[in-house]
């Protein structure tokens, strides 16, 4: 059986991501540095090679991750083109909305993305929830459970939608290619960590609890049990 690739260290995933490349842009932008495009070449590579990276080790893609290096050249775009700041927290927006949208159209097909994204096998016992729910004739309406999960799920990436783009536009104003829209860009970088990730993160955190709530009552099973044992 083959040894599924251990779990990236979450403090060494921001610092890389995160910490070094607003780092970058803050300090190295200047012209006695790097300068404007130096700095935001060497700020970019760290996320993108960090994605790559974290696809060749896992020998799978991963779609969320593309998007993440897909929205990271979008940003080297905008300021190796020097293109107006307003096109930057356009990105930034239509990134998640795009998301939110596909996964809320999905909640009227046969396969929701909560399926994916939450209710999976890597959290789940799927067979054992499943097997429960047939046994207490539930089935259908935990489909209906999953649907209204979906609905929610969609709902956080649109909150981190308007918040990108509002962080955007309050945090970048200089024009692209200057040093100043590259400390911008570096502050922006920070910010977004506790004013949307963060709450993005307690969102799913407790849509998770609900599912699992959900489960629990239709199915008898304690959450503990529904959960996949880890180790």
């Amino acid at each position: 059986m083959t040894k599924e690739p251990a779990k990236p260290n979450a403090l060494l995933e921001i610092g890389v991501t995160i910490l070094i490349p607003a780092l970058v842009l803050m300090q190295l932008s200047g012209e006695k540095r790097l300068g404007t495009v130096g700095a935001l070449l060497l700020a970019l590579a760290f996320p993108i090679g960090w994605g790559l990276w974290e696809g060749w080790r896992r020998r799978k893609l991963n779609w969320l991750a593309v998007l993440g290096v897909v929205s990271t050249l979008l940003t080297g775009g905008i300021g190796l083109l020097s293109l107006d700041a307003y096109w930057l927290a356009v990105k930034e927006a239509a990134v998640p909305a795009l998301i939110g949208l596909v996964i809320l159209g999905s909640a009227w097909t046969a396969s929701p993305l909560i399926r994916l994204l939450v209710f999976n096998a890597s959290l789940f016992d799927v067979e054992r929830v499943n097997a429960a729910l047939a046994a207490k004739g539930s089935t259908l309406t935990f489909e209906a459970r999953l649907r209204t999960g979906t609905q929610l799920l969609a709902g956080t990436f649109f909150f981190s939608s308007v918040a990108n783009y509002l962080l955007a536009r309050w945090v970048v104003v200089s024009p692209a290619g200057t040093e100043a829209f590259n400390q911008e860009l570096g502050r922006l970088t920070l910010l977004s960590y506790p004013i949307i990730a963060i709450p993005s993160m307690l969102m799913m955190m407790g849509l998770l609890y609900w599912l699992a709530r959900e489960a629990r009552t239709l199915t008898g099973l304690a959450i503990a049990d529904m959960l996949q044992q880890q180790g």
